[in-house]
């Protein structure tokens, strides 16, 4: 899985079409998450989620209200 080129803003669907190996695999998890609808335009949610670099959507992701740190190589965030 190559991501690390797809870090920054705007990136969440080549992001994700990397992570997940297929574009369509990608869009319809997009559809199913409310990120895209079925034009295969970004919603409210997915354009929010798009102005978010990798490491802000983990941190979200992951949002418990206690301090994490983010992992780029794994894409995942642990507690300090």
């Amino acid at each position: 899985m190559e991501t690390q080129e797809f870090m920054g803003r705007g990136q969440l669907v080549p992001r994700l079409i990397a992570q997940v190996g297929s574009k369509n695999f990608a869009m319809t998890l997009l559809k199913q998450r409310g990120d895209m609808d079925a034009d295969g335009n970004l919603t409210a949610a997915g354009q929010e989620r798009n102005s978010m670099t990798a490491e802000e959507r983990a941190l979200d992701r992951d949002n418990d209200g206690r301090p994490r740190t983010y992992n780029p190589l794994t894409n995942s965030t642990k507690l300090l």
